[in-house]
């Protein structure tokens, strides 16, 4: 049985019939959040679908080379505590050079057996802020329509992922990115 199902803001969350009564707005299910850059690019936000090329230095949806490093757009699995579900959170994982051209030839088809690398987590994670960045796993997309799962290898974002998040930190984490859905949940 889901336990979040007898909260009544996550079935709010999970209705997409239920309308705030201050603003009318209605959610479907939860919202993934996401970094469009490494938080170490200093060039901009990438538009839509463009290419950010400064120099040496690009920016794509799915890549990024800045300076000597290299990054691959990923995504951070939080299962929610007493539910089914898994929030994801798109960021940017720093890989060797190595690692780096081996995923690039494996997402282009030249299928080269890309097994995961070890990774750096570059942006900092509401609720699990680091001075550094953090040490992780890279693990392949399980599909063509997937990004790879970066699984940090230690600490509480290690933790988080292995015994899920709160409900409650969830909305923390929203409101942390801007979307704080608190108040519209409340009924």
């Amino acid at each position: 049985m889901n336990l979040l199902a007898l909260d009544s803001r996550w079935q709010r969350l999970n209705d997409p019939t239920y309308a705030c009564k201050c603003c009318g707005r209605s959610f479907g299910g939860l919202v993934d959040m996401g970094f469009g850059q490494p938080d170490c690019w200093p060039h901009g936000a990438l538009t839509d679908g463009d290419t950010l090329t400064v120099g040496d230095d690009v920016l794509t949806a799915d890549l990024c080379v800045f300076d000597d490093l290299r990054f691959v757009h990923c995504v951070v699995p939080l299962p929610i505590r007493g539910s089914d579900e898994v929030f994801l959170f798109g960021v940017w994982a720093s890989l060797s050079l190595e690692d780096f051209k081996a995923y690039v030839l494996d997402a282009t088809g030249e299928k080269t057996g890309f097994a995961g690398a070890a990774a750096w987590l570059m942006n900092d994670l509401p609720l699990f802020e680091n001075d550094e960045p953090l040490e992780c796993s890279l693990k392949p997309a399980e599909s063509d329509a997937e990004r790879p799962r970066l699984m940090a290898t230690s600490g509480p974002l290690a933790q988080a992922q292995a015994e899920g998040i709160s409900f409650d930190q969830l909305l923390e984490i929203y409101a942390a990115c801007g979307e704080d859905l608190r108040p519209h949940l409340m009924g």
